[in-house]
């Protein structure tokens, strides 16, 4: 097997190891958003989002981006072979995440009153962030625990933390819905975090490491360097967190509660049915980058391979799901939540800017540029905010999904033209070929899904995946021989 292929079937193991946790996570949360959406209604999902919202903006600025500056400093230590190095960053992560987990938690305790004016206009709601703010310190221990798993490439544990915690989750959250109704949010938004705590703990045991000494002052200073590159990222994080909670704040106020609940419903189906093209890049393919990241010409392969098996997979995904999203929200949600249908069709439409946009940004953050890793995303996250705001003004629902096809068509522009002229990184002619085909696939199946025969649109949009799905598995089996692939595996 030449040095490409292999390349090619390491991008396919990450992306169907995550993949198939992803698809496992799309069947809990469709009982769990069915159950919620019967028992708690629109406003239920908008008050949900709104906690979960503020949470995440909180988190992302406390957490001093240590959940992804600190992949890459286990990453190299864990590349040299040496265990000792490797103890010692590990005991620096523990100690500075158990700060940043404390500092998050005190915070969202001190502004307790103040978050539930801001997010929901009264002070209704301080005791349920008094009660949320544990929440960070568990969130802070439980992703440093997942950033040891990933630096030292203990992803299949890191599946499997994720897989039992979707369950658990489930298992706990709906009976305090049930008996609770909106009263059950807080109980089990912290229950979730716990089960997700105690299941990364247990995984992350596993790792034997090193017994060091090293005083806390020796840990600050040695951390130092985590944190610089750290609040860069978190810097990135915040920006995205932030739109997203002004976003949901506008539309709050604008539209009501229960607008903010549909709106995060067509977040969340976006969310899953992309999440396992998404999740294995933030998993596996940002440590391998950081792996090769002086070399260019390495660099250039790496984003080339990924963002095709990018594409090939999301390509035929987007065709179905936008022929079929009617019937998703009524599987997921109820009729209530019909109004979504039309954003999601238009997010589906940006995706694979998306994809090609992210595969190509993470050289960005793989190299440890600080200065370009800001100004792209404050130039980013301001054309999302303002495309956002501006569409949803003009259209509504729809107009958010179309703002975030435009925007990320746009951020896409941008990204490939600066790393092209910083780094010479560039798309070769085999990745536009697929792009551009795939992409004619997917604005087909959104012409076809406007048309007012139901039967007509499945028909047709069926039609279409297939074709789709066919060329897809002829490109793919060119780059990892999948009828080889299937043949072990029916011999096996």
């Amino acid at each position: 097997m030449s040095e490409q292929q292999t390349s090619y079937r390491q991008i396919m193991k990450a992306t169907s190891l995550f993949g198939g946790v992803q698809v496992f996570g799309i069947l809990i949360s469709i009982i769990r958003s069915k159950v919620v959406a019967v028992l708690l209604g629109t406003a239920g999902m908008g008050v949900m989002g709104l906690f979960q919202t503020t949470i995440t903006l909180i988190q992302s600025v406390t957490g001093l981006g240590l959940s992804s500056s600190a992949v890459r400093d286990i990453s190299e230590a864990n590349g040299t072979g040496e265990a000792h190095r490797v103890a010692k960053v590990v005991k620096i992560l523990r100690r500075w995440v158990w700060a940043t987990g404390m500092l998050g938690a005190i915070t969202t305790l001190s502004l307790a009153s103040l978050l539930s004016k801001w997010t929901f206009g009264n002070e209704a709601y301080t005791w349920a962030f008094v009660w949320l703010s544990v929440i960070l310190l568990l969130n802070a221990i439980s992703n440093g625990q997942n950033v040891l798993l990933q630096g030292m490439r203990r992803l299949k544990d890191m599946a499997k933390s994720t897989l039992y915690g979707s369950l658990l989750g489930l298992f706990t959250s709906l009976p305090l819905y049930y008996f609770f109704g909106l009263k059950g949010i807080v109980p089990s938004l912290i229950v979730t975090a716990t089960s997700a705590l105690g299941l990364s703990y247990y995984f992350a045991r596993q790792i034997k490491v090193e017994k060091v000494e090293q005083t806390y002052t020796e840990s600050y200073k040695a951390g130092l360097g985590m944190a610089k590159l750290g609040f860069v990222m978190m810097l990135s994080g915040f920006m995205v967190t932030l739109v997203s909670y002004i976003v949901n704040l506008f539309i709050s106020h604008k539209g009501g509660v229960a607008e903010v609940g549909l709106y995060r419903a067509g977040w969340t189906i976006t969310n899953q049915y992309t999440g396992l093209i998404f999740t294995a890049m933030g998993t596996d393919y940002f440590p391998r980058l950081a792996a090769i990241n002086t070399d260019n010409n390495k660099l250039r392969k790496a984003i080339n391979q990924q963002a095709e098996i990018a594409v090939l997979l999301l390509g035929p995904m987007m065709v179905a799901l936008i022929g079929f999203v009617p019937f998703l929200v009524h599987l997921l949600y109820t009729a209530q939540f019909m109004p979504i249908a039309g954003m999601i069709k238009w997010n589906m439409l940006g995706m694979l800017f998306k994809a090609a946009a992210w595969s190509m940004g993470f050289s960005i953050i793989a190299k440890g540029d600080n200065k370009l890793l800001i100004y792209t995303e404050i130039i980013g996250n301001t054309i999302v905010l303002l495309f956002n705001l501006v569409g949803y003004t003009l259209w509504g629902l729809n107009g958010i999904g179309i703002s975030f096809a435009a925007s990320y068509l746009v951020y896409f522009i941008l990204i490939f033209v600066l790393v092209k002229r910083k780094y010479n990184i560039f798309y070769h002619a085999d990745f536009w070929k697929l792009f551009t085909l795939l992409f004619l696939f997917v604005l087909a199946a959104f012409i076809i899904s406007l048309l007012h025969s139901a039967i007509l649109v499945y028909t047709m949009v069926t039609g279409l995946f297939i074709v789709a799905g066919i060329y897809s598995l002829k490109e793919m089996n060119k780059r990892v021989e999948l009828k080889t692939l299937l043949n072990r595996i029916i011999k096996k």
